[in-house]
């Protein structure tokens, strides 16, 4: 309601009573006096100070006008030879004042963070510059007070606040309004003329004489000129633009915006509109074509208040485009300072128009709906979004009708085919009339009716009605007489009426045009138009009143007075529209029921009803489209059904063509096409995508192009026909009919068009597949996703091959985009962005050799911001260039070889360009923005030319030239195809093979051989020059068999590396009438090997090996491909790593260790039966990460077993108890997985065993312990058995399929079970020497049973063996007859754990429910044989604990155990209290922070899981645990000591959303939450008193936050760009180092850059202390070291700092930490090209240490006590380093990256953090 009082517009003098001393404040000499020109009075400003003289509103400050109108108006006329000057207060959406001012005393534009200061230049003859000329006239000002905050703050406009005009001005008033008024035009002249413009209210405008023009007298200034308003004048702006545009970007104003006559721009005196620097905010483009010329250029201020941009008033020529094509050409125009007789007039390049629209693929884009016939019946006529297709059936031509800037939101043809009226949805009420035979765009207008629905022509054309909604929301109906236009006239409204009916359908009577009829919900109306008004009348509809109809249609006999309404319910209606009675009543129905699966004949009677959309009516049919996809053409009587075709969708609209021989029909899937009646035969002739196009590909060979759709679509098309083929692909093969498509979840599959089907799937990727590339010989294929992974394919033959893939090389936070890849055109480099959004990469194709890197934000030092990459694209070669989008605006030409900028476009769209593509000859070069395509002449090396052209409703989303370089393809909303009027011209001079010839280098390229220290700004000076890409080559990619889980982040597969695929001949396996048996000797020799006599079942092949020494190249001779991950959650798979084993490690000798490892927090989850518990003994064991840990339950004293490097996924123990298997994945260097064997009493290692290549999925000893077997898991599918005496191995077996679990008997040493897919598999095993043979049974579940796939087994009392299944079934088999007798349903889930003992069975599975069950019956049971039922088995109890149950152990009396679920946890369980207790508990997900209390006598810790837990030091037990669902808490900070009582502390949380938490611990609650950023936040911290929390953001943004209040008082925007990665704050004395201030804080940034602050936050000062900008690592740019001379203050103690917490990145973390034992040191990691620590002293201004290191530090920890310094590093390395005397000891027991290490207060405790495993070491002395 705020706004209702201010519409239309607000004088702002009158309503505040200027006049008045009360409401207004005037100073100086401020006089009312009488001006000639206007005739009235007006204010006069005048004195020689302007601040002393003024008029202010509203009298204080403190006050507020509170004006919402988005356009100020100010009339006002400068006092010649004088200044003025203009202050406008606006107030922000988040109550910031910002103040504009404006005024020709300022030379250049100037801006802060609450001041924009805009000059206004006024050219005149008069030597003082900048003054108003003598004979300055009334101006009049229209500022766009949205677009001024939107684009130059990136601010959201809220209210005017306050006014102050300064002498020397005339002022008449000033106005505000939501509307954009043409101050030209007067309201008599609008009416008149019929104008689509908003005219200037008559107490607005100026006083013209008759017969002169406006601008002769007057002048009109419009600033934002670029503002997003530009194209709708009529239009209320009261939403924001949906996106921020960068700022300060030169763009070339749209020809509307200035619209200067000639006679204006001739005065000799005129005030040309200054205004600083211009930034175009995407508005709706012209509606026609524009031909823009450059008439003159007005210099004004630049970006960073020092350069200049131009500014051009156009001249503008408007042309309806009769055309196949709209063009519109630009001139660009040079940044820098330029007088206006200095600049030349560009001619655009020919011819003109380049382009014409050739062909378009789609339907609809606002509706469906309409489709319509032309009188003839030779074409059809629809919408493709903004374009108006009109196509012949016989030869699929197509021509159009352009104009329309948004969707077409309905159609309508005369009954003569000779006027075509058409609406679009936005900007609302718009309406166009053409000339159906030329094309012409004959009369443009605006209608009452607010959005339109329906248009309906009378068959004369002289009568069009229109129905929609106003813009109160109410149904209009609006009858304009068009007989008159084409003929000079215009449409006149003859009437127009609001109604509260819905209206669905309207339409003429063909019979009597003033008749109408319309449908809606509950109501048929008849409507008449008669003397100007429009009535109607509703139809009694009796117990059909409450239907929706949806259409209908006059019947067509002249004497037929009947009316035909179809509805939603399927009813028919025909109506006599004379007697308004209904006649008739059908109603369609549905007959497909349960008991008829088949279509029977439709029929008319009771029961459900089939939906009907659209019906159509001719001299003898009546066609019916309905909702289950069924077009159905009936007779008129509706007795019979005549023809029926079935779509793929719904059917949206039919149309019966005039001569009632065909039936056009669309669909709501985009599908157009028409049913012949004679022929009884359907044609399609359009189909569409229903969403956006994302990206498009094509192959010359066949013509043909692929796009993909939002849809979830990927479709191929014919260039010739425009038609859709087989529905697959991204990307075209070159050569071979293949075509590949990423998806959305990583996975890469490739096509054969051939044959339609599927070749090969590849899953190199975690995330979303954001680029696609060929190269051009078709050899080598590249996929890019969204978590940064780049892989290489083999694809020269049919089923392309994995060859490499590299971690972390591209941009993560690219979208999918055509342009993501690029490949040169003579396939050897490959360019994209990353592996940073400011960089781009190029590589060798073949080897993935990165060959250059070049940082685009370092290409303009200029610049306030940050630019960053968007596209990519490489020129014909030779010369090889890279052109490469950036996102403010500008194309930069890069040579592919050095680096060396060639060439840079500047302001190629008003937004970041995100498709281009440059010709094969390089004469033209395409872009693609927002919905406009711009055509450059790229030959041209000086200010090229362009052409514009429109037609896209929606943005834009790729360009290409088809094969042949004949055409241009777009696609976006729909796919248009172009044809290139351009004819083939020869090459320019000095070029190879077509290529341009390499053009004149820019300043930054020819300086580019300076000396080093010159370019990176070594010397502490900022550098002058852009610095030279690095060519160094970066270490090799690594190469190793396979993909490795935990490499560095890049792996290489080939097939020529692949083991062979030949196995030993199991040809003696085959099925035997006997029973089933293998026999094997064990021999000495290669030459001794012995086959089974019989094959087994499962055809497997036992494999001996020489002389007791296992080859593993035996068993994996033998493998296929890998087979797909089971549909069972107890496969075990190892959590993704991209670390990489560490190779220079300084292990500490013997007895000299600083660290001692002496606690784990935490359970590994993802293990499989990784628990052990022995009763009897106590012994307690269990995995976490590489450790195997053993406990002791009752002290909670911990060992570790050290030894293996990757996760351990099992454990097995000896019967005997003395012996211990673990096994885990392979790593590093090995190809094998590690199984280590340890003595359980000494816990050492005693053997080390490999053999499966993947993962060991169970262990298991025989029941005498000689013997153990391994189960390799899905992708090794290999059975093992080994010796456990001598630790050989016996045999292996290669399985056909995955195993699932597997148990030895625990009543006979050579009886072992495994199950599996559906079946039960027995093995005996027999040794008779050194002869081995197995007796395999191999049994299927019974279909009885239906249990699906077993999943889990344990053996009962003899002969029992209990198996679950993945249904959730258990299945009791007799294994001594081998047979299934007993199942019942125990769980809803998967059942993934079983345990058996005496009377009691142990469940566990999926769902997290663990059962207990009595089973004492069921050995009774199993003498009743396959009749036995499951009543005798009964449920016990029933725990539900917090995850899928994946280890379990239990007391034989299973009354009390221990289980492992998958969240981390181990239970103790209580069968007896019918209780669980949690034992052990970790984070599931990241852990992001470890922070202590003051006291130490707690920790606190958060993750990624939202969780925030708080544990007890002295036992690591969980105290209480703040849970946040679906938010990540990244960061963490315990409330200091001096803030209150100890009983009064706080955790500060920051998450992923932008809010700040505080945590009470006393008592355990949420006391504030607090939203200060808008991105994730990445650190925080208290300060000295606690009264004060700092946070930093992903974006750089660091806050200043009060928790007492929850009010943020201050944004700290100097890191802004970089993400904030440390935040730490210490106490200093106030004073100290001449600094004021009771606070010292520092602050990191990802951007290699710290800060250091000295604050005092209860006075609100906050004061810069010490700056420093590190060089760039070897990965990123090197920047500017920058050291401000300013005090520092002494420091406090401090202990850490923390590593960004966000998905790992290629650069190693911006770590920095105040030294404690030295309060003037500054101690920084990550920081700098080589991997090092480094110390600065903030008193002497300079680097005074460094250590080097041989990683690069992923975190950073310093001791509060000691001079000790501990770093983790992504190598699985913590090193801990005495800064006295340099020595370092490293140390290893994670199995990933160490991401965080602390110390604790005390110094005795360090903690370090990898993933979810956090390992507590006790510091010692020695």
């Amino acid at each position: 309601m705020a706004r209702v009082w201010q519409h239309p517009f607000l004088n702002v003098f009158r309503h505040f009573k200027v006049d008045e001393w009360k409401r207004s404040t005037k100073e100086g000499d401020v006089a009312t006096v009488m001006d000639k020109t206007l005739k009235c009075t007006v204010y006069r400003i005048r004195g020689s100070v302007c601040a002393s003289n003024y008029i202010q509103l509203p009298k204080t400050s403190t006050q507020s006008l509170g004006l919402t109108g988005r356009y100020l108006y100010l009339l006002f006329r400068p006092l010649s030879t004088k200044h003025f000057v203009i202050h406008l207060d606006l107030s922000t959406e988040d109550k910031q004042v910002i103040r504009v001012s404006l005024s020709n005393l300022f030379k250049e534009f100037k801006s802060t963070a609450t001041w924009l200061q805009f000059p206004f230049i006024c050219e005149a003859e008069t030597s003082r510059k900048g003054v108003a000329p003598s004979s300055a006239r009334w101006t009049c000002l229209q500022l766009d007070l949205h677009d001024i905050l939107l684009v130059y703050l990136n601010r959201r406009y809220s209210h005017l606040k306050s006014v102050r005009l300064c002498a020397n001005l005339l002022v008449r008033s000033l106005y505000t309004s939501d509307l954009c008024f043409d101050p030209a035009v007067n309201v008599g002249e609008a009416r008149r003329a019929k104008l689509p413009v908003t005219p200037m209210p008559r107490e607005m405008s100026f006083p013209v004489p008759k017969g002169e023009s406006w601008h002769d007298h007057y002048i009109h200034i419009w600033f934002p000129s670029g503002s997003s308003a530009a194209s709708k004048p009529v239009q209320k702006s009261r939403s924001p633009p949906d996106a921020v545009f960068p700022k300060h970007v030169p763009q070339l104003l749209p020809p509307r915006l200035v619209a200067f006559t000639k006679s204006r721009q001739d005065s000799p005196s005129s005030v040309v509109p200054l205004l600083g620097p211009t930034a175009s905010l995407g508005g709706l483009l012209p509606e026609d074509g524009l031909s823009c010329e450059c008439s003159e250029v007005s210099i004004v201020g630049g970006p960073s208040g020092n350069s200049q941009e131009p500014l051009a008033c156009m001249k503008a020529t408007d042309k309806h485009a009769a055309g196949n094509g709209l063009q519109m050409s630009v001139c660009k125009l040079a940044v820098g300072p330029t007088a206006p007789e200095d600049v030349a007039k560009h001619k655009s390049f020919l011819p003109d128009p380049v382009l014409r629209l050739k062909g378009v693929i789609g339907l609809g884009g606002h509706s469906t709906k309409w489709a319509l016939w032309t009188k003839d019946g030779a074409a059809v006529v629809y919408p493709c979004h903004a374009v108006i297709v009109v196509l012949r059936i016989d030869t699929r031509e197509q021509c159009f009708f352009l104009g329309h800037t948004d969707k077409v939101s309905a159609l309508a043809l005369d009954g003569n085919s000779s006027l075509l009226a058409s609406a679009q949805a936005r900007p609302h009420s718009v309406l166009r009339l053409w000339d159906f035979q030329t094309r012409a765009c004959l009369s443009l207008f605006r209608s009452p009716v607010h959005t339109v629905c329906s248009l309906s022509f009378s068959d004369s054309g002289a009568l069009l009605c229109c129905v929609g909604k106003d813009h109160h929301g109410k149904t209009m109906v609006v009858a304009w007489g068009t007989d008159r236009v084409g003929r000079g006239g215009e449409a006149v409204v003859l009437a127009k009426v609001n109604t509260d009916v819905d209206i669905q359908a309207f339409e003429i009577a063909f019979f009597n045009e003033t008749r109408m009829a319309s449908c809606g919900r509950g109501s048929v109306r008849l409507w008449r138009l008669r003397g100007g008004a429009l009535r109607s009348c509703p139809v009694d509809l009796g117990e059909h009143h409450a239907l929706e109809f949806t259409d209908l249609a006059f019947g067509k006999a002249q004497d037929d007075c009947t009316l035909y309404v179809c509805s939603r319910s399927g009813h028919i209606l025909e109506m006599d529209h004379q007697r308004m009675v209904v006649r008739h009543t059908r109603r369609l129905l549905s007959t497909h029921t349960p008991s008829s699966p088949l279509s029977q004949k439709q029929t008319f009677s009771s029961g459900p009803g089939v939906a009907i959309s659209s019906l159509s009516v001719s001299r003898a049919e009546c066609a019916v489209g309905s909702e289950d996809g069924c077009l159905r053409l009936w007779s008129l009587d509706f007795s019979s059904v005549l023809l029926e075709a079935e779509h793929e969708g719904p059917i949206s609209s039919v149309c019966l063509s005039p001569d009632g021989l065909r039936v056009l029909s669309t669909t709501s899937s985009g599908h157009l096409g028409f049913l012949d009646i004679p022929s009884r035969e359907y044609s399609v002739l359009m189909r569409s995508h229903t969403a956006p196009v994302l990206a498009l590909a094509t192959e010359y060979n066949q013509g043909q192009l692929a796009t993909v759709s939002q849809d979830h679509t990927v479709r191929v098309w014919d260039l010739a026909t425009l038609q859709q083929e087989a529905p697959c692909a991204v990307t075209l093969h070159p050569t071979q009919p293949v075509l590949f498509c990423g998806f959305s979840r990583g996975a890469l599959r490739s096509f054969s068009l051939e044959a339609v089907a599927a070749l090969v799937e590849h899953r190199c990727h975690r995330g979303a597949i954001t680029g696609l590339v060929t190269s051009p010989d078709g050899s080598l294929l590249f996929s890019a996703c969204s978590q940064g992974t780049l892989a290489q394919y083999h694809c020269a033959a049919t089923c392309c091959r994995v060859l490499r893939v590299a971690a972390n090389v591209v941009c993560q936070d690219a979208r999918p985009s055509a342009n993501a890849l690029a490949v040169s055109g003579d396939s050897r480099l490959l360019a994209f962005v990353g592996p940073f959004k400011h960089m781009v990469t190029v590589m060798d194709a073949a080897s993935l050799d990165d060959l250059l890197r070049v940082d685009i934000s370092a290409l303009d030092l200029a610049s306030s911001h940050v630019d960053s990459a968007v596209a990519v694209c490489f020129s014909p070669a030779p010369p090889s260039h890279l052109l490469v989008s950036t996102s403010s605006n500008k194309i930069v030409v890069l040579d592919a070889t050095s680096g060396h900028v060639v060439r840079e476009l500047c302001g190629v769209h008003p937004v970041a360009c995100p498709s281009l593509a440059l010709s094969r000859d390089a004469r033209f070069l395409l872009t693609a923005a927002d919905r406009a395509i711009k055509v450059w002449d790229y030959l041209t090396q000086s200010n090229p030319s362009c052409q514009v052209y429109i037609g896209h409703s929606e943005p834009v989303q790729a360009v290409a030239f088809t094969p042949d370089q004949q055409h241009l393809l777009s696609v976006g909303d729909a796919i248009f195809l172009w044809d290139i009027l351009a004819s083939a011209e020869r090459s320019p001079p000095g070029s190879a093979q077509g290529s341009p010839r390499a053009p004149p280098t820019c300043q930054a390229g020819r300086n580019a051989t300076q000396p080093e220290d010159a370019v990176s700004g070594a010397n502490g000076l900022p550098r002058q020059q852009a610095p030279v890409p690095s060519q160094a080559t970066p270490p090799q990619l690594s190469i190793c068999a396979g993909p490795s889980e935990g490499g560095d982040g890049t792996f290489s597969v080939s097939d020529e590396e692949r083991p062979s695929e030949e196995s030993y001949s199991t040809t003696g396996l085959c099925r035997a009438s006997g029973t089933p048996m293998l026999v094997q000797k064990k021999a000495c020799g290669a030459g001794d090997r012995t086959q089974g006599a019989a094959g087994g079942p499962w055809g497997l092949s036992m494999l001996p090996h020489p002389c007791g020494q296992p080859s593993v190249r035996d068993t994996r001779r033998a493998r296929t491909q890998a087979a797909a991950r089971p549909d069972s959650y107890m496969h075990f798979t190892a959590r993704y790593k991209a670390s990489r084993m560490a190779k220079n490690v300084s292990f500490p000798p013997a007895g000299g260790e600083r660290l001692h490892l002496k606690a784990v927090v935490g359970y590994n989850g993802n293990g499989r039966a990784n628990v052990i518990w022995r009763p009897d003994t106590g012994f307690f064991a269990y995995t976490y990460g590489c450790l195997v840990v053993v406990e002791d339950l009752h002290s909670g004293a911990q060992q570790h077993w050290l030894g293996h490097s990757e996760e351990i996924s099992t454990l097995a123990l000896s019967h005997d108890a003395q012996v211990l298997a673990s096994a885990s994945g392979r790593g590093g260097a090995a190809s094998c997985c590690q199984i280590r064997i340890w003595d359980v009493p000494g816990g050492s290692c005693q053997q080390l065993l490999s053999h499966h290549r993947t993962a060991v999925q169970a262990l298991a000893f025989s029941l005498d312990d000689r013997l153990l077997v391994t189960l390799g898991d899905y992708g090794d599918q290999t059975l093992a058995l080994w010796n456990m005496d001598t630790y050989e191995l016996i045999s292996s077996t290669r399985l056909p399929e995955p195993v699932h679990g597997m148990a030895f008997s625990p009543w006979d040493a050579g009886e072992l079970a495994c199950v599996g897919q559906g079946t039960l598999t027995l093995w005996r095993l027999q040794q008779h020497g050194d002869d081995v043979s197995f007796q395999v049974h191999r049994e299927p579940i019974p279909e009885a049973v239906e249990a699906g796939e077993l999943t889990s087994l344990c053996y009962g009392a003899v002969p029992l063996l209990y198996c679950g299944s993945n249904a959730g079934q258990v299945c009791v088999w007799d294994t001594s007859a081998s047979r299934c007798f007993l199942a019942w349903e125990a769980d809803d889930g998967e059942i993934g754990v079983l345990l058996c003992s005496g009377s009691r069975l142990v469940s566990g599975s999926n769902t997290r429910r663990l059962r207990l069950w009595a089973v004492g019956a069921v050995p009774e049971l199993r003498r009743k044989g396959s009749g036995a039922r499951s009543r005798s088995v009964f449920m016990e109890h029933e725990l539900t604990l917090d995850g899928a149950i994946v280890s379990a152990v239990f007391h034989d009396s299973m009354d009390m155990g221990v289980v492992g679920t998958t969240a981390g946890t181990l239970w103790y369980v209580s069968w007896a209290e019918g209780t669980s207790t949690r034992l052990i508990s970790g984070h599931r997900s990241k852990v992001n922070e470890v922070v202590f209390s003051p006291s130490e006598s707690h920790c606190a810790t958060c993750g990624d899981d939202g969780s925030v837990r708080v544990w007890s030091l002295a036992s690591m037990e969980l105290v209480i645990q703040f849970q946040v669902l679906n938010q990540s808490c990244l960061c963490l900070a315990w409330s200091p000591p001096s803030c209150g009582h100890p009983e009064q502390q706080h955790l500060a949380a920051g998450y992923s959303d932008g809010t700040l938490r505080v945590f009470s611990i006393s008592q355990i609650s949420m006391e504030l939450k607090m939203h200060p950023h808008l991105t994730a936040l990445t650190a925080i911290a208290f300060s000295a008193d606690g009264q004060t929390i700092l946070s930093g953001d992903k974006d750089g943004l660091v806050a200043v936050s009060r928790p007492r209040t929850g009010m943020t008082f201050r944004v700290l925007r100097e890191h802004w760009g970089a993400p904030i990665s440390t935040i730490q704050s210490t106490r200093k004395e106030y004073g100290d180092f001449g600094v004021k201030g009771t606070d010292l804080w520092l602050a990191a940034s990802g951007d290699q850059r710290v800060s250091i602050w000295a604050s005092d936050w209860l006075r609100d000062h906050c004061e810069l202390v010490d700056w420093l900008s590190f060089p760039a690592p070897a990965l990123m740019k090197v920047r500017v070291l920058v050291a401000p001379q300013v005090g520092m203050a002494p420091l406090r103690p401090a202990t850490a700092c923390s590593a960004f917490p966000q998905a790992p990145d290629c650069s190693p973390p911006s770590l920095a930490a105040f030294c404690p034992w030295d309060r003037a040191l500054l101690v920084c990691a990550g920081l700098g090209p080589h991997p090092e620590v480094v110390f600065y002293s903030l008193c002497q201004k300079q680097v005074v240490e460094r250590i080097p290191l041989p990683f690069s530090a992923a975190s950073l920890s310093l001791s509060p006590r000691a001079c000790l310094m501990a770093i983790g590093s992504a190598e699985r390395v913590l090193r801990l380093v005495d800064c006295a005397s340099g020595a370092a000891q490293d140390f290893t027991g994670h199995d990933d990256g160490v991401q965080l290490c602390r110390f604790a207060p005390s110094a005795s405790l360090l903690f370090t953090v990898a993933h979810n495993e956090i390992l507590v070491w006790e510091v010692t002395d020695c």
